[in-house]
Formats: structure tokens, C-alpha cells, sequence
């Protein structure tokens, strides 16, 4: 069987909006599922995007936040065998065990060409080799066979990353980022834009542990497994 999702990607400076079909069947026949392993932010900077989710609803728009969803950091988003459960949680268990928060900025707000919207956060060396090791500790238990969108074949690198990780958008290709909309149609958030140009999101905060997901079609957590804390 299998389910078509939707994905941001980086690609040529903008996140875009594209339609992958993933075959929920890995190589062993098992079913599989798309998981999300995420960063988790600290107060401050829930806080920020929770301010500008009731900043962007007096434009007519309601933010994932608003809609339940977790504030993330996405670092390694691929399709696992159902079976892989167990598996993944001790490996991010085990991974969160060797951390202390890691300091983190937001700063910035995007709006992309698919009319994405998200706040920017900088990618430091400290949550870059953070992604890194997620990834190179899951790797090894995801779906083997995922089919390749069309459009990572015009980039080497990402293909070269697909292949080998079953993601396009990791190490070099890693954009840490807060989402707030997708494939927004309302057309306030032009204006809206114009606003945070003039007043700039920030905060300074901490990632403070690791999540586990099962993404809805937007890559946003329907259904959090597993969130494990860094030691203070």
C-alpha cells in the first residue's frame, strides 16, 4: 500500500511544497510508517511562536501550534517499518542520555514560494552535529526502499543524501526551522509578512531533548511516541 505525503524542502534558498508517494511496504514486506525525530525547544521559544500564532489569527490564520500540534525542530523525517519501534525509541533515549540542552536562536521569518511560513533558527555547529548523530544512529532501521521524488534527482547532493540516509534534507542539506503554515491561501499573509520584516521574531532559548512523531501529511507530529529530556 501507500500514502502520499507532502514535505518541505530546501531547495535553491526556498522551501517548497511537493508531493512524495512513499510505498508503506519496506523490503521485508512489513508495513511501515513516516516518523519525524525532533528537536524539542525550550519555554522561550514556544513562547515565540505562540506569540506570533495569535499574531498571525488576527490575520485570519491559524498556526499549527494553534491547531494542537508540538512546537519542533525537525532533524530526521523518514519512513521506518512499523516493527522499528521499539528500536528507535532506545536508540533516542540512549542518544538523549550523552546531552545537556544545547543553546538555540530564533530569529527571522520566511515565507516561501508554496506560501510556507515558519520561523527562522540558526543552525550552530552544536545542533547541526545533533541532527547529524540522529541520523546516523536511525538510519540503519528505516525503510530500505522509499521511492525517490523526481525532483531530488536534479540535486546531487540531496540524491546522494536520499539514497543514503532515505532523506534528502540531512547534513549539508540539514534548514532547522519552526513551521507555522503550509501551503497558506490566504492572501493576509503578505501583509503579514511585511509586519515581521518590521518587527523581527527572536528568542533565545535551549533544545532540551528529543521526540519521536508520526507525521500527518504536512510533517507536523498527529501523534507524538516518545519524548526523552536532556539532563539539566
Amino acid at each position: 500500500m501507500h500514502k502520499l505525503l507532502r514535505f518541505q524542502i530546501f531547495k535553491n534558498g526556498w522551501y517548497g511544497l511537493f508531493t512524495l508517494a512513499l510505498w508503506l511496504v519496506a523490503g521485508t514486506g512489513q508495513a511501515a510508517q513516516t516518523l519525524d525525530v525532533y528537536a524539542i525547544p525550550s519555554k522561550p521559544i514556544v513562547q515565540l511562536v505562540s506569540d506570533t500564532s495569535k499574531q498571525l489569527a488576527t490575520y485570519g490564520m491559524q498556526s499549527f501550534y494553534q491547531q494542537g500540534r508540538p512546537v519542533h525542530i525537525t532533524l530526521y523525517l523518514t519512513a521506518f517499518p512499523d516493527a522499528s519501534d521499539a528500536a528507535i525509541k532506545q536508540a533516542v533515549q540512549q542518544l538523549s542520555q550523552q546531552y545537556q540542552p544545547i543553546p538555540l536562536i530564533a530569529k527571522g521569518f520566511t515565507v516561501t514560494k508554496g506560501n510556507w511560513a515558519f520561523i527562522d533558527v540558526e543552525r550552530s555547529r552544536e545542533l547541526q552535529r545533533l541532527a547529524d548523530k540522529v541520523t546516523l544512529a536511525l538510519e540503519q532501521l528505516r525503510d530500505p526502499n522509499p521511492v525517490l521524488p523526481e525532483w531530488v534527482k536534479a540535486y546531487p547532493g540531496k540524491l546522494a543524501a536520499f539514497e543514503r540516509y532515505g532523506s534528502p534534507n540531512v547534513f549539508q542539506n540539514f534548514e532547522p526551522h519552526l513551521t507555522l503554515l503550509a501551503a497558506e491561501k490566504n492572501p493576509q499573509l503578505v501583509k503579514f509578512q511585511q509586519l515581521m520584516q518590521q518587527q523581527i521574531p527572536r528568542a533565545n532559548g535551549e533544545i532540551i531533548g528529543l521526540g519521536i512523531g508520526v507525521t500527518d501529511e504536512w510533517g507536523q507530529q498527529r501523534q507524538v511516541l516518545a519524548e526523552y529530556f536532556f539532563k539539566p
